[in-house]
């Protein structure tokens, strides 16, 4: 006999029986995939979770190899100068050489120019690696570590195969970029604190050998997915350079400002954590910091969009710049590190919404067949940021005070948001002329 396929209704003397012939769980089930969520129908895309497990492996040793370098120099050559000389040189290499390198992607196709870069970016470390280990003169490290800015920009070519794959589709796009910038967050909160358990538990080189092999395997990974890889517009094809098109330069300034917000945290928490005799604890409060951005990027990435994303990027700065305020607040009227580790998990929160809205802005903003290179270049911006803050934070903190050291980033986040107001307005100007 056929059964009904919804719940019938009787009357037993005064009570309501209610009778559903269905099987246990099959109609959650049949609901939960009709509706599966945001992140569970981004990776369901046709070639999504191939290029995706690639791109994780080879991204994970961006928060490696600078730790590794550090602790490897510093631990054979009892010199943390050189170390961070060495790093920092790097660093210089990679904001010199990178939109060189995307430019490149860009024009020839991932696959053909990001696996031999990787390589010669692999050759690098490992040169390193045994430039440290037999003792070779000090300038052969800094020439070793500067060919190690060939590595291709992970996070720009994944975005880019997003873009491809999900043309038209802003709301998946949005939830794409979310995802993006929690692998972000993830990779430089595991990475430092998988390479100093590699360097510290087995031998000084572990970290740089296991990040090397991971970037190779990952980027083999990454580029064998040939489906998914963006279409190349070769020749004269190409677009004009991304510098140049308009809202561009004013989201590098932000950029700018941005990284010089993170550089100087860093360095400012470190200094914070030293001075109460607590440095090995930096660390773990720097983590938290990110862990409250991937929490929140997440939920941002799941969250349904109001309002233009020029707005919403004033937005999320202005809520930023107004929770970099504690941090300042519980060190100098607390002094207490557990409180200044909760104010970092709080000001977290407000990283990847903002990061995710710019990266939004720069993919629209950057003209077609250069995303690579516009990617790169909003990295690039953030990286001059970044050393930029750490000077200024590590000048603060030695010469007036640790705690003092935490007016830089809510100085930098206060001039994010003026220039992000100034572009937004220019930007809602030209709407209004183009409306008369």
């Amino acid at each position: 006999m056929p059964q009904p396929d919804r719940p019938m209704f009787t009357m037993t003397a005064d009570t309501l029986v209610i009778v559903d012939f269905s099987e246990r769980g099959s109609r959650a089930r049949s609901t939960y995939s009709r509706e599966p969520g945001p992140y569970r129908r981004l990776l369901v895309t046709p070639g999504a979770r191939a290029f995706t497990v690639g791109n994780l492996l080879a991204r994970l040793p961006m928060g490696m190899f600078s730790v590794s370098a550090v602790v490897m120099i510093a631990g054979t050559r009892g010199s943390y100068a050189l170390a961070g000389a060495v790093t920092a040189a790097g660093l210089a290499a990679t904001a010199v050489v990178a939109p060189w390198t995307a430019r490149l992607v860009d024009r020839h196709g991932q696959a053909r120019i990001a696996v031999p870069a990787t390589a010669l970016a692999a050759l690098g470390s490992l040169a390193l690696l045994l430039c440290v280990r037999l003792g070779a003169p000090a300038w052969t490290l800094f020439m070793s570590y500067a060919a190690t800015a060939t590595t291709p920009n992970l996070g720009g070519m994944s975005r880019a195969r997003w873009a491809h794959l999900l043309h038209g589709d802003e709301e998946s796009l949005h939830v794409a970029n979310s995802f993006e910038q929690v692998v972000d967050e993830a990779c430089f909160m595991v990475g430092p604190v998988l390479a100093a358990f590699l360097c510290t538990r087995l031998f000084p080189e572990a970290g740089t050998l296991t990040g090397v092999v991971l970037l190779v395997t990952g980027m083999l990974v990454f580029t064998a997915q040939r489906s998914t890889e963006p279409p190349v517009r070769g020749g004269g094809g190409l677009a004009k350079a991304p510098l140049r098109a308009r809202g561009i330069p004013s989201l590098l300034a932000v950029c700018l400002a941005m990284g010089a917000v993170f550089g100087s945290m860093e360095v400012a928490t470190i200094a914070f954590a030293d001075a109460r005799g607590h440095r090995s604890a930096a660390g773990i409060v720097l983590a938290l910091q990110a862990a409250g951005s991937c929490a929140a990027g997440l939920v941002y990435g799941a969250k349904r969009r109001t309002g233009s994303a020029e707005d919403r990027y004033v937005w999320c700065i202005a809520a930023m710049a107004a929770l970099l305020t504690l941090p300042l607040l519980a060190a100098s009227l607390t002094g207490s590190l557990l409180a200044l580790a909760a104010a970092l998990l709080v000001v977290g929160m407000a990283t990847a919404p903002t990061m995710v809205t710019g990266m939004t802005l720069v993919q629209r903003h950057t003209p077609p067949g250069r995303l690579n290179e516009g990617m790169t270049l909003a990295v690039t911006g953030l990286l001059g940021g970044i050393a930029c803050g750490s000077a200024a934070g590590g000048w603060t903190a030695e010469h007036v005070s640790p705690t003092a050291a935490y007016g830089i980033p809510v100085t930098a986040a206060a001039a994010a948001l003026m220039t992000a107001l100034t572009r937004t307005g220019r930007f809602h100007e030209r709407h209004r002329r183009a409306d008369r």
